[in-house]
């Protein structure tokens, strides 16, 4: 007869009790925000509880409709929606830069041979040992050069100079996993080079492609040094700007600043779930018999 090892009554409910009591741990910041969104007032209570005593949506009402006088940014024309649509635009085209770049960069790094290969990888490496902020001055003088100050276009291809060295070294070392097989293999039935690369290591790269475009979309979606320092119209602020703008020197709106936290952490939460399975998904895995 065949015994199971498995735990005791008593072990498994202190299990699911330590499981319960973590979970609360680090949910509780969460409902902490949750509550001053749906809170009315604008202050910041200092009660432990984390449920609200009473529920409104007029925060949320308020931040899209811009029906507040107390706060410049305001008209009353649904300029957050305006705003929203410069972070959704910005964060998109980012994104698209950095990716079309990046793919055939990184191929090229990882497939090919030619002088300065390792230069060129150690020059991008580089350009990540700096902050944002420090890139602040010379890229303003060029956006103020070309005209492009104020302009959602402009904003995209300063994210883009970061982005697409960020995604040329992530997309690489994914590259570089790929079995050079498949490659000779479709090399030996025909297939041209744009065909081996658009249609086997592309699709290949299903997860490594997923990680980097929602990594290059949170990194502009998020940004506010170079946002806040090219952008001057609040017609064409980005929602980090926007949130920023709720802290005063004497007074913080802490309800509107909680809701426009929850919405500006939606479209990211949306995203993670809809690329949850290839970021967790290995697709190379048994392409190539051993």
């Amino acid at each position: 007869m065949r015994t199971t090892n498995a735990p005791s009554l008593g072990k498994q409910i202190a299990w699911h009790a330590v499981l319960m009591l973590t979970c609360l741990v680090v949910l509780y910041p969460t409902l902490w925000v949750i509550k001053m969104a749906l809170t009315p007032s604008q202050s910041f209570t200092m009660s432990a509880n984390p449920w609200p005593t009473t529920v409104s949506l007029e925060n949320f009402w308020v931040l899209i409709s811009g029906d507040n006088p107390n706060t410049e940014i305001f008209d009353g024309n649904w300029q957050f929606l305006r705003q929203f649509w410069n972070s959704a635009f910005i964060a998109f085209l980012t994104t698209i830069i950095g990716m079309a770049f990046s793919c055939t960069a990184a191929y090229g790094m990882s497939r090919f041979r030619f002088p300065g290969k390792e230069a060129g990888m150690s020059f991008f490496l580089l350009t990540q040992m700096f902050p944002g902020v420090v890139m602040a001055i010379p890229l303003y003088i060029l956006m103020d050069t070309l005209g492009l100050l104020n302009s959602a276009f402009g904003l995209a291809l300063a994210y883009s100079s970061t982005a697409v060295p960020f995604c040329t070294w992530n997309l690489k070392g994914y590259f570089d996993t790929i079995p050079q097989d498949l490659e000779d293999a479709a090399r030996i039935d025909g297939a041209s080079q744009w065909v081996i690369f658009t249609q086997i290591v592309l699709p290949l790269s299903k997860p490594a492609l997923a990680v980097t475009a929602l990594f290059s979309f949170m990194t502009a979606w998020n940004e506010f040094i170079l946002a806040a320092t090219f952008l001057s119209d609040a017609k064409a602020y980005t929602l980090p700007v926007v949130l920023q703008s709720y802290i005063g020197d004497f007074e913080t709106q802490w309800g509107l600043f909680a809701a426009g936290a929850i919405v500006a952490s939606t479209p990211v939460m949306i995203l993670f779930f809809i690329l949850q399975k290839n970021l967790v998904e290995g697709l190379t895995a048994g392409s190539v018999k051993g």
